[in-house]
């Protein structure tokens, strides 16, 4: 699509970001949820092949899929979101940058998702999902970052019993969460036959705590853990 088509799609309440040069252009609603460096860290941290499918669980804006489709060659992927405000949002930025090919957006609750695929269509599984616990911390005003937020629409259980639904044996599962909930992830991964193979600790600054951990899982896998060194965050 010409340059000079763009602003047929941008709306008044939404705002346009280019990446790769301007490669790539990602639609954003002004207020309520955007995405931030979480999302780009989990598409750097991902591995996918030329001949995978993978799906997103909660889209958002898309970020993720789109990010993905300027760095890998995976055959398609599809993008699940609760929300319809972010889901037309991440579809009117695959139609914007021609990737109706291989980018799908499905709005439906994750958790309804064995009404709309058997088990293990997906050879890849991502997820960039809310870091809090319902009733944990302040709630947002906004609805739309509360749900992003807060597992309101599904707990961190619900999220990788899923997954692994979606899965075939030795498929892999990526999420980005908070390190200070390691322990809940790791535990919750385990019990849902999703082992973790490879993770990454994100520190915003040398001598600082972590932030992030980047985890990839591989479903019915012997337990073999690779750490690998820290990430630092560029000042």
């Amino acid at each position: 699509m010409a340059e000079d088509e763009a602003p047929f799609f941008l709306s008044p309440d939404e705002t346009l970001d280019s990446f790769f040069n301007g490669k790539l252009k990602i639609l954003q609603k002004k207020e309520g949820y955007r995405f931030s460096i979480d999302a780009v860290l989990l598409g750097q941290f991902v591995k996918i092949r030329r001949s995978e499918k993978a799906i997103d669980l909660g889209t958002g804006c898309g970020i993720l899929p789109l990010l993905l489709s300027q760095t890998t060659k995976a055959c398609s992927f599809v993008g699940v979101e609760i929300q319809k405000s972010l889901a037309d949002v991440a579809v009117k930025s695959v139609i914007l940058n021609c990737l109706e090919d291989r980018i799908s957006i499905l709005r439906q609750d994750f958790r309804k998702l064995k009404t709309s695929f058997p088990p293990g269509s997906f050879d890849v599984v991502l997820s960039n999902p809310p870091y809090r616990k319902y009733r944990t911390g302040r709630i947002n005003p906004s609805p739309q970052k509360a749900i992003a937020r807060h597992e309101i629409k599904g707990t961190l259980n619900d999220l990788v019993s899923i997954a692994s639904y979606l899965l075939p044996h030795k498929g892999r599962c990526y999420f980005i969460f908070p390190a200070s909930r390691t322990v809940d992830l790791l535990v919750a991964l385990r019990k849902g036959n999703l082992e973790p193979k490879r993770f990454q600790f994100v520190h915003p600054r040398v001598g600082e705590s972590a932030k992030f951990l980047l985890v990839e899982s591989v479903k019915s896998s012997g337990a073999e853990l690779n750490i690998m060194p820290p990430l630092i965050l560029p000042p």
